[in-house]
Formats: C-alpha cells, sequence, structure tokens
C-alpha cells in the first residue's frame, strides 16, 4: 500500500467506535495501543485530529494513523 491509498475495512453494523475500528483495521494492535495512538495525537478521522477512543464511525469515514488510512465501509 503506499502513502496515497486507502484500504477499505469492512464492519456489519454501523456505527462503530474508533477503538474498535484501529484495531479491527490492523492501525493499532491492542486498547492499549488504541489509548497510547489518541494521547499522542496520531490518529484523524476525515483529516481531523481526534482524541476520542469512543468516536462513533460511519460509512465512509476514513481514518489515519500517520501514512496508513482505512475507510469505513459498510456491508
Amino acid at each position: 500500500m503506499n502513502d496515497d491509498s486507502v484500504r477499505d475495512v469492512p464492519i456489519t453494523g454501523e456505527p462503530i467506535r474508533l477503538g474498535q475500528f484501529l484495531k479491527l483495521a490492523g492501525l493499532a494492535e491492542n486498547g492499549s495501543h488504541v489509548k497510547d495512538l489518541i494521547d499522542a495525537d496520531e490518529v484523524t478521522v476525515n483529516d481531523e485530529l481526534e482524541t476520542r477512543r469512543g468516536r462513533q464511525l460511519k460509512h465512509g469515514d476514513i481514518v489515519a494513523v500517520g501514512s496508513m488510512r482505512g475507510r469505513v465501509v459498510l456491508t
């Protein structure tokens, strides 16, 4: 995956919480890693810094950690 690509991450129901999505998308290893990423201001949703692990995501939202990006896709 290059720096400009966004990987679609299918979910079965809306909404999904940011912390859950980060783990599902492989952008975080576990809940502790999610907390560390958010505390370090390394997570954006739709190009805006996000500090709430419980933020509700919906279809089409793009979550980024560094150059890795995942898009919420409802299946």
